[in-house]
């Protein structure tokens, strides 16, 4: 397999909002993508019409039609050195179950004050409830942590690869787990997952918020004798990163307690539980909830959201191996399909949020090894594939500017990530 690229032959480009100009980017091809299908003759070269709009300053978007596929990218660059752009995620329904079209998200989002540019899918979820499979923070607050992907698809149980941006909105793409402890005058408890249900492990522990619903699940681990202590915690604020807990109430022997709505609930099954069986009313319990690897400035993530797999790594191409590192299926990698990704330069300035359109005459879709391919030929150091096919939607603006594949038009989906400009302070 071999590598294409995008060569600009316009070296300075001045846009405006009400100005679409047509460029003209000239592609280069050696050799043959995935399944050993030629796109082109050896080193042919391939013009593809370009529709470029700056949506603000530092975010352009534009529109690559390749006759090759035939593909059709939508991508948009952002300048992360601008101080104003922000990434943020958004729960479908701001709920931890439930789907919604990537489209609503933006007009919730620009109903309560934000200025959305642009917005995309993104994690895969479970088709039924509507639950991401990943880590999933918003803002600051874990909603979802876990030391395994919680996927049913993957050939084998492992992590997949997640996009982070951190404190300092510093962006990376890594394999991140949860790592989650909590302290008290008896010792240090592992908190193994945040809003998931309990593995069927010897012995385990998770804390439920009250983003996971009134109660917790009466059957977390399929077995319920396993559980046996969920302490109720009401919040006591926070200390740097460590959220502050002070335990209240009678702790329940069996599953299925009351959330506190200004708490949490901190449940064990098997040796653990003795440990929270003696937390007594009015202790102090001090909860760290942070990831492996650890982030840059060795904070906890402002915004963490899922993919599968990653497709770029330090400039290389290892969609690959995709297969033996991170699970994938053939009909999902090696199929072209619609496909959504993000990706951003060696020097972590600049972020691309790519759509591609497929299953048409017009736009075949990628495999994961063109879609990786095509990240690097933008210029993308890091890339990550987030969820596709007919889940794949690119909104600007609050209108959806790719070709969604199902019937019924955009998807309902788990997730979101927004691209969001604060106006200058006044």
């Amino acid at each position: 397999m071999r590598a294409i690229c995008l060569i600009p032959i316009l070296v300075r480009l001045r846009l405006t909002e009400s100005r679409l100009p047509t460029l003209v980017v000239a592609l280069c091809t050696a050799g043959s993508l995935a399944h050993g299908q030629a796109v082109a003759p050896a080193n042919a070269t391939t013009t593809v019409q370009t529709l470029a709009h700056e949506l603000a300053r530092g975010v352009i978007y534009r529109q690559l039609d390749d006759p090759r596929g035939p593909w059709r990218l939508h991508v948009v660059r952002v300048d992360l050195r601008r101080a104003e752009l922000g990434l943020r995620t958004m729960r479908a329904l701001d709920s931890l179950r439930g789907r919604e079209r990537t489209s609503e998200m933006v007009r919730r989002a620009t109903a309560d004050g934000a200025q959305v540019l642009v917005a995309v899918n993104a994690d895969f979820f479970d088709v039924r409830t509507g639950e991401n499979e990943n880590n999933q923070v918003i803002d600051g607050e874990w909603w979802k942590g876990l030391k395994v992907t919680d996927s049913p698809y993957d050939s084998y149980d492992n992590v997949h690869a997640q996009f982070v941006v951190d404190a300092a909105g510093r962006p990376m793409i890594e394999r991140f787990i949860l790592d989650g402890r909590a302290w008290s005058h008896i010792g240090t408890l592992p908190i193994l997952s945040v809003n998931s249900k309990l593995s069927t492990a010897m012995e385990g522990t998770t804390l439920y918020t009250p983003r996971f619903g009134a109660t917790t699940p009466r059957d977390p681990s399929g077995d319920t004798a396993r559980v046996a202590a969920e302490a109720p915690l009401v919040a006591a604020g926070r200390v740097g990163d460590t959220l502050m807990f002070v335990r209240r109430g009678a702790v329940a022997a069996s599953p299925g307690s009351p959330i506190p709505a200004d708490g949490a609930v901190l449940a064990a099954h098997g040796a653990r539980s003795a440990a929270v069986h003696a937390l007594a009313v009015g202790d102090t319990v001090r909860v760290l909830l942070t990831t492996i690897p650890r982030l840059a400035d060795r904070t906890p993530p402002r915004t963490l959201i899922g993919g599968w797999p990653r497709l770029v790594h330090d400039g290389v191409n290892v969609a690959h191996d995709a297969a033996t590192i991170e699970g994938t299926i053939s009909r999902n990698a090696e199929a072209r399909h619609p496909r959504t990704a993000i990706g951003y330069a060696k020097d972590g300035r600049t972020l691309w949020l790519v759509a591609v359109d497929g299953r048409s005459t017009s736009s075949v879709g990628m495999t994961l090894v063109e879609l990786a391919e095509a990240m690097r030929t933008l210029g993308a150091s890091q890339a990550l594939n987030f969820d596709g096919g007919g889940s794949t939607t690119m909104v600007i603006d609050g209108r959806v500017v790719n070709t969604p594949t199902d019937v019924t038009g955009e998807r309902a989906v788990g997730n979101a990530l927004l691209l969001v400009r604060t106006p200058p302070a006044r």
